[in-house]
């Protein structure tokens, strides 16, 4: 168990990292992290270099995996599924392909055209941007492992139930027509090498880096200036525990914004350290993921207002109720 704990300590939480960074502030820039600016600055550098550092790993490890799964091996595998089976598997899919909201709807196309039920299709949908395994080894980098596993537990219901309410409800009318007339060619999936996979994990690393890079910088940055500079009483007054609408505030402050979960942990990071509930700052990060309004523009372009309508509903729906349930038994997971 002491083993355990110091390599998570040491690997994800990268203490030795924080101890450097703390030599660097204190000896080289002459201030001291105990300060609104000394402890701006650690704040800062810490979790950027820590965050691309997890990063470049996962999502080289995680993209090795997905090269078994490409999107046309994966609307194979949930071709042959239907019923909740169906929906739990787009589910789970969804977390070894971590692709962003918005260039799963490419997905959403191929899948519909294919012939996979809507509701499977809402499954990946929800869970690919929500719940992929990077952003649940960060989670536990930044808070611990309790939280990181009830996290991709309950996001893995919300995609199950949600696709699940939306099969149920025959909603198939209300995707455009356009995506059902698209043609899927079925193509033999070319096999790769071993030089292949790690060159496409490469290529994935560098991608996904260049497309998060600016939203981990602002994330990072909003994050130390709520940790250092505004103050314990502000925030609590805003979203405290004891605040019955802290949960609404935050996910409806979430959904407007454009960022990757990668950029929103930094700033819950903070938020939890100033005394707003787990439950308060994961609702925040679920809206800024799952219902941002860039993705929701995306959506719309595929499927009609009653069906956007719906969906954001459900997924609204599900993140309060998770926000207001962690803020109830959060305290069980520290």
């Amino acid at each position: 168990m002491f083993f355990f704990e110091w390599l998570n300590n040491q690997l994800l939480k990268m203490e030795w990292l924080s101890h450097l960074v703390k030599l660097f502030v204190e000896n080289m820039l002459g201030l001291s992290i105990t300060e609104k600016l000394g402890g701006s600055i650690h704040f800062f550098i810490f979790d950027v270099i820590k965050i691309f550092i997890l990063l470049s790993v996962l999502i080289f490890t995680i993209s090795y995996v997905q090269s078994y799964f490409p999107p046309e091996r994966t609307r194979k595998i949930l071709g042959n599924f239907n019923g909740i089976t169906a929906n739990i598997l787009g589910a789970l899919l969804g977390t070894i392909t971590p692709f962003c909201s918005c260039s799963s709807i490419p997905l959403f196309i191929g899948f519909t055209s294919a012939g996979i039920p809507i509701g499977v299709t809402f499954s990946f949908l929800i869970s690919s941007p929500l719940v992929d395994l990077a952003s649940v080894l960060l989670l536990a980098s930044i808070f611990n492992w309790k939280i990181a596993i009830a996290y991709i537990l309950v996001g893995l219901i919300l995609a199950v139930i949600g696709g699940s309410i939306i099969s149920k409800l025959g909603l198939e009318k209300y995707v455009e027509s356009f995506v059902y007339s698209n043609k899927i060619i079925d193509i033999e999936q070319e096999r790769l090498s071993k030089r292949d996979r790690i060159s496409f994990s490469k290529e994935q690393v560098h991608d996904i880096i260049k497309k998060v890079w600016v939203y981990v910088l602002i994330g990072v940055g909003i994050g130390a200036a709520i940790h250092n500079w505004i103050p314990e009483s502000i925030i609590s007054a805003a979203l405290g525990q004891d605040k019955w609408y802290s949960v609404l505030l935050a996910t409806g402050i979430g959904v407007p914004m454009y960022a990757d979960i990668f950029g929103s942990l930094p700033i819950a990071e903070a938020l939890v350290t100033k005394g707003v509930g787990i439950g308060t700052a994961l609702s925040f990060m679920m809206a800024v993921t799952a219902l941002s309004l860039p993705s929701m523009i995306l959506l719309k372009k595929v499927v009609k207002t009653r069906l956007l309508l719906i969906f954001v509903g459900i997924v609204t729906t599900g993140i309060l109720i998770i926000g207001y349930t962690f803020n109830l038994f959060g305290t069980l997971l520290f």
